[in-house]
Order: structure tokens, then C-alpha cells, then sequence
């Protein structure tokens, strides 16, 4: 739960046109104007449309694991590392990274103990590992095709929600990435470090276009 777990996230921090330069080649460019994906066919399809199954849930599980500390944006970076790489941080490496790593957003670095990840500095996070990745206001028509393309998606949203407990159900406050879309059964799939099990998670697409909404869609996409 949010109250033990501590993955309550700080407030969106939303700057159009943010580019950040970290580390020596490594790139992430942000952009809040509008759905900025992926073009269809840049990566091999990841779906089965037929089916109405877009993404790949099985094949993300393997990379969920549960966070310990305030650092489900940290883990859900970590997550899609292992996704793209194979080669997924512990939860000691991706939030040793974020501290040593400047924030765009405010004074300091990405993350410390305790303290809370900006919507705008995940992408910022995956450059450090060689991911290039984009941030927009999103949809779920969208995200089905990032999905279909083979691209690894984080989100916002309200975890209240999507874990059906009493609170504040209005305010993003969690990381997670969505792995699939089953249009067919109205399910969306979820690695979501917050719960223990939250491997594979399955929420109803109105339950997670609820919690989404209260981040305004916030939406992270890798692009390659």
C-alpha cells in the first residue's frame, strides 16, 4: 500500500520542450505538446492484434520486482532497462544512478531516500543507460500502438485506484509500466513494483484510465 510502501511521487513536473543532456552521449528528449510516439515499424511488432492483445505481458514479468523505498519511478526505469537491455539494475543501482544524477526539474539529483521522482526526469534516468525515450500526454488508442510497435511504456496514475484502497483519488502519486493492452477483455497488464503482487498486475481499462487521468495521461515511451 501507498501509506508502507511510501511510493506517493512528488507533483508532475510538466516543461514543454525540456531536452536534458546527461552523461557523455546519452540524450533524452521530453515533450509535453501533443502524443509524441514512436513511428509504426520502428521496432518489430510486439502484439497480436488479432487477438486483441497489444505488448507482451509475459515476456515483461520477468523484469517486475518490488521497490523497498519511495522509488517506484526508479524501479519502473529499471524495469524497462531490463526489458530493452536485458541487463536490469537492482533496486540498489537504479537508485544509486538517480542520486548521482542532476535533476531538470529542481535543486539536486533525480532522487534521494525519502524523497520523491519528477515526472520529467524519468526519461532523463533511461538516457543514463543508453534509452532514449520521450514523455507526452497520452491515450490508450496510443499507448496500444507504442505497445504493437515493441516500445516499453511507463505512466502516472493514481494508485488508490488501481489498487482499489481508500485515499486521495485524485492526485498521480505512483510509477508503473504498462506491458500489454487487451482490448479484446478490457484488461490492461501492469509491472507495478508498489505491491507484492504486483508482477503482472490486470486492472480493467476504465480502472486504469481513471488513475491515469489524475496525471493528465503522463505518459514515458522509449523510441529507437
Amino acid at each position: 500500500m501507498a501509506s508502507t510502501l511510501g511510493t506517493k511521487v512528488a507533483a508532475t513536473a510538466r516543461t514543454a520542450g525540456l531536452a536534458a543532456l546527461v552523461g557523455a552521449g546519452a540524450a533524452a528528449l521530453v515533450g509535453f505538446a501533443g502524443a509524441a510516439h514512436a513511428a509504426p515499424g520502428a521496432a518489430p511488432p510486439d502484439g497480436h492484434h488479432a487477438g486483441g492483445m497489444y505488448g507482451n505481458p509475459d515476456a515483461a514479468a520477468p523484469y517486475w520486482r518490488h521497490q523497498t523505498s519511495t522509488d517506484c519511478g526508479e524501479m519502473s526505469v529499471a524495469d524497462v532497462v531490463g526489458q530493452v537491455t536485458g541487463d536490469e539494475p537492482t533496486e540498489r543501482q537504479i537508485t544509486t544512478m538517480a542520486e548521482n544524477t542532476p535533476s531538470t526539474v529542481h535543486s539536486g539529483s533525480i532522487w534521494a531516500p525519502g524523497e520523491y521522482t519528477s515526472n520529467a526526469d524519468l526519461a532523463v534516468l533511461l538516457a543514463r543507460y543508453g534509452i532514449r525515450a520521450t514523455a507526452s500526454h497520452s491515450s490508450i488508442q496510443a499507448l496500444e500502438q507504442d505497445l504493437a510497435d515493441g516500445q516499453k511504456v511507463i505512466v502516472g496514475l493514481s494508485d488508490e485506484t488501481i489498487w482499489n484502497k481508500p485515499g486521495d483519488r485524485t492526485s498521480e502519486d505512483h510509477f508503473v509500466v504498462v506491458t500489454g493492452v487487451d482490448a479484446r477483455a478490457g484488461v490492461v497488464h501492469l509491472n507495478d513494483s508498489g505491491i507484492p503482487n504486483g508482477r503482472d498486475e490486470q486492472v480493467s481499462i476504465a480502472t486504469f484510465e481513471t488513475a491515469w487521468a489524475t496525471s493528465q495521461n503522463f505518459t514515458i515511451v522509449t523510441t529507437r
